[in-house]
């Protein structure tokens, strides 16, 4: 493993000056190139610029200026442009951000930022000083990126992420998924989430190249499909209910991958070993299928199981159409272990930091214990996740031990959206539940009024309007349910479970309940939600 990710970056330009780095459309940019706009973006930040806000853009500028912050000393943060003024402003202040890269032009800049523009790609200097700051190494305990998970209280938690757990993770990555100087990994996943880093820095890194495709981004899986076949697309790491709806599309259309498309990644949500069953028998027995899981705590992909193809299981594989479908095994880097309850331990170098500014909350998901024989008292994460493991090792997920939920792919506590709910002044209480509808995560949200005799659908139609306007579309429940009164445990909580069950019996709502008024939002395909931090759906 070297030093850095930097320094793996800066020796596969060396080593492949004039390969593509990045493909966009009919732009192309060389190694040369991305390592000189790379460095002149670090020199424009200085040496240790500490955070660093990027208002991302799909396009090849996201990437000069990740990896400029990173070569600077920086910590990375990245911020949707089209989530929320106030939700873009709350982002920065809790990663300590005082200045953000725009990296498209006219992008408004959130009150109390500075705003710092990339370098013009013909204007700026081609032959850097030799000690400018993307030839140093940074240490590798110094956070390199900070990325937000949900939280109870309705404010996010900001994630720190040390250098050397990129660097652990990524070298891992190289070997998982197998590339080479000639692979064209397709860019799909959002810039603003975790998963774009499994894609980015490991085909960086071993001088592949990074295809940006408009076309990829549009929902529609034949124009999708097209533009993987035209980029010669090889690698596609996707999100499993994405992939869900491929796989019924090409059952359904009797189209194919790209003859190009050696490898598929998936994960983010259980695998529908139904969908698995279709793919196998789709003659996709030439490309890899490897389902992955990670959390953003622990640094991008932990476990992974080829499911399908040249390194899977041969016949009589221990998964079936009825069968779970496992994650799969650690990878190199990951330490791993199972609690009495049956939770998912991860240890190893790719631990992040913990939770800038709440330490309380960092104590309780990051624990000591003790480690494999030898090592003594070893920091651990708390996943939340319940597993168990198959006769072969592999790892099966079997459900959450708390309430959080996937939201495309997205975890999601349910108190997060429920405090967001509250805060309106019309509604009193809140009950908000995740349910799997056609290989994919719906959200419902029950509202209690403020005062009774309210108009129930103008207030599902406010509060669906005040959503919008305030937070992004993975905190947008799918459907807004008024009702008279959410159903509480013995012990004085809210049942959320109880709630969604009384409201959604299947002959109506039962005797004990008055008639409940509710405002569904139309959804986008899933194919859609990585396209943007936008909501996935419009009233």
């Amino acid at each position: 493993m070297t030093a850095d990710v930097v320094a793996d970056l800066m020796a596969a330009g060396h080593r492949f000056p004039h390969h593509i780095a990045l493909a966009h459309g009919d732009r192309e940019t060389t190694y040369a190139e991305l390592l000189r706009r790379v460095r002149a973006t670090a020199e424009r930040l200085g040496p240790e610029p500490g955070p660093v806000g990027v208002l991302t853009d799909r396009s090849p500028a996201t990437v000069v200026a990740l990896l400029g912050v990173l070569a600077a000393g920086g910590t990375y943060c990245p911020v949707d442009p089209a989530f929320p003024a106030a939700r873009q402003k709350a982002l920065l202040m809790a990663a300590g951000c005082t200045r953000v890269i725009v990296t498209r032009p006219g992008t408004p800049v959130p009150e109390g930022a500075d705003a710092l523009h990339l370098p013009d790609a013909e204007t700026e200097p081609r032959n850097p000083a030799p000690d400018s700051p993307g030839t140093r190494s940074a240490a590798p305990d110094l956070p390199a990126y900070t990325l937000f998970t949900s939280g109870s209280t309705g404010t996010p938690k900001p994630v720190l992420t040390p250098r050397r757990a990129i660097t652990a993770s990524v070298a891992s990555l190289r070997e998982l998924f197998g590339l080479t100087p000639s692979d064209r990994v397709l860019q799909f996943a959002s810039l603003n989430w975790d998963t774009c880093f499994e894609e980015i820095l490991p085909a960086l890194t071993v001088g592949a190249t990074l295809v940006f495709a408009d076309d990829a981004y549009t929902g529609s899986l034949p124009r999708m499909l097209r533009a993987v076949a035209a980029a010669r697309v090889t690698l596609l790491d996707l999100p499993t209910a994405f992939w869900h709806e491929l796989v019924r599309h090409l059952a359904e259309s009797g189209e194919s991958l790209p003859g190009h498309v050696t490898t598929v990644v998936i994960g983010g949500e259980a695998v529908s070993p139904a969908r698995l069953a279709e793919w196998r028998a789709l003659g996709t027995g030439r490309i890899r299928l490897v389902n992955t899981y990670g959390c953003t705590e622990t640094t991008l992909i932990t476990h992974a199981v080829d499911l399908h193809g040249p390194r899977a299981p041969g016949p009589g594989a221990w998964w079936g159409e009825h069968d779970r479908v496992p994650i799969g095994l650690p990878l190199p880097h990951v330490v791993d272990a199972v609690g009495e309850d049956g939770e998912l331990l991860v240890s190893g170098p790719a631990l992040a930091l913990g939770y800038r500014g709440l330490p309380d909350i960092t104590a309780e998901r990051f624990t000591t214990r003790e480690g494999p024989a030898g090592q003594g008292a070893v920091r651990w994460f708390r996943t939340g996740d319940r597993v168990s493991r198959n006769p072969h090792g592999h790892l099966v997920h079997e459900g959450r031990l708390d309430a959080e939920i996937k939201v495309r792919g997205i975890r999601v506590d349910p108190g997060e959206i429920e405090a967001h709910l509250t805060a309106h002044p019309r509604v009193g209480a809140a009950a908000v539940v995740g349910a799997r509808t056609a290989d994919r995560t719906t959200v419902t949200a029950y509202v209690v009024p403020q005062h009774a005799g309210a108009d129930t659908d103008g207030l599902a139609r406010e509060v669906l309007r005040h959503l919008r306007d305030t937070v992004p579309g993975h905190l947008v429940p799918h459907r807004i349910t008024v009702v008279p009164g959410l159903v509480h445990t013995a012990g004085g909580k809210i049942d959320r479970l109880g709630t969604h069950r009384r409201h959604t019996a299947a002959a109506g709502a039962p005797p004990s309940a008055s008639p409940a008024s509710s405002v569904p939002a139309t959804a986008a395909p899933a194919s859609a939600a990585p396209a943007t931090g936008q909501t996935e759906q419009d009233a």
